[in-house]
């Protein structure tokens, strides 16, 4: 599925021009036009396809494979982010190596580099309700396992009912906290996958991507403007706008499938960047721009989602593209490209 690599490439563009624009160019997200917006749909991309690629409908889970393929996991998503985690503090952070490591391990996003370790946790509670999914042969375990983790999402931003229970140490420090965040968007990736051809009917019908499109336009107005709804109620609207947006993405480049394949140079760019993600997500934070002079005259200039969009995405594809050298040049050695990519 050519798309879907095309597909990553362009949510891991999103990513690096984020991260120009909230770390490279110090853009305040509260004056943002694009941050808040952005940020709303291109992390449950990341985990919707990372959980639609990780069932494999002819997989035989046993004991064995179980820990093979946990073992393998964990090697590729703990080490490297450790690894590169300690470059960032070396290059971009002031003051004791130590004592800014232990400060960036105490964080949920570890400075930045969570992703890898949420994604492991996701992976090891995947495995283990896949294989009895497997044994009892059917998909209503990984059902339910969606269903009760949409729910723990949701308390998470119910303050005074469950929220401020589930910000314990422990769950901040292991970023577990932030794996509740997203495990629902992995898992529903994963149920899309094992009723592909029923989601692909339901994305065909005349009626599904224009209430997409209204559910997206007033989740988004009432978020940014509108704001009818208090306390814990403000979460339905958010959580509407992410699952609106990241199926009308899904379902573009779904679409336009043709347009993304090898042989052309947009779909052979962004295949590219799809299958370096790791490479990319790694290497970016360091080689991040600090240019804060654009951030000040964007926030005295916002809101403008089109100029903040043209200045950080071309930033972004720079960046992006030493990443790439700089990944290339690295698994020269075979030893790097085992232990730094996994690969």
């Amino acid at each position: 599925m050519e798309w879907l690599d095309a597909m990553r490439g362009f949510t891991m563009i999103l990513v690096v021009a984020y991260h120009v624009a909230q770390f490279g160019f110090v853009q305040s997200e509260k004056i943002s036009a694009s941050l808040p917006f952005l940020v709303l749909f291109r992390m449950p991309l990341f985990f919707f396809v990372s959980g639609f690629l990780a069932y494999k409908s002819k997989f035989i889970w046993t004991a064995s494979s179980f820990f093979s393929l946990t073992w393998k996991k964990m090697k590729i998503q703990v080490l490297p982010a450790l690894v590169f985690l300690c470059l960032f503090i070396i290059f971009r952070k002031h003051g004791d190596f130590f004592d800014v490591f232990l400060a960036c391990l105490k964080l949920p996003t570890k400075s930045g580099y969570w992703f890898t370790w949420v994604l492991l946790q996701m992976f090891i509670v995947y495995y283990v309700v896949a294989a009895f999914s497997q044994k009892i042969d059917s998909h209503l375990p990984i059902i339910v396992l969606w269903l009760i983790a949409l729910g723990i999402y949701a308390s998470l931003y119910m303050p005074v009912e469950f929220g401020k229970y589930w910000k314990t140490p422990f769950l901040m420090y292991s970023s577990i906290y932030e794996t509740m965040k997203f495990f629902h968007f992995f898992l529903l990736g994963n149920i899309f996958h094992r009723y592909w051809g029923k989601a692909q009917n339901m994305f065909d019908t005349q009626w599904f991507f224009p209430l997409l499109v209204c559910i997206a336009i007033f989740s988004c107005a009432d978020i940014f403007h509108w704001h009818l709804l208090t306390g814990e109620l403000t979460n339905l609207p958010r959580t509407a706008a992410m699952y609106s947006l990241m199926l009308m993405v899904i379902m573009f480049f779904r679409y336009y499938k043709d347009s993304f394949t090898n042989d052309k140079i947009l779909g052979m760019g962004l295949q590219y960047i799809g299958t370096r993600t790791l490479d990319i997500y790694l290497l970016h934070f360091i080689l991040l721009p600090k240019i804060p002079q654009v951030g000040a005259y964007l926030d005295a200039n916002s809101p403008n989602f089109v100029l903040d969009i043209a200045l950080a995405v071309p930033v972004a594809l720079v960046v992006i593209l030493f990443c790439c050298i700089t990944s290339n040049i690295l698994r020269v050695s075979p030893v790097l490209k085992k232990y730094l990519f996994g690969r």
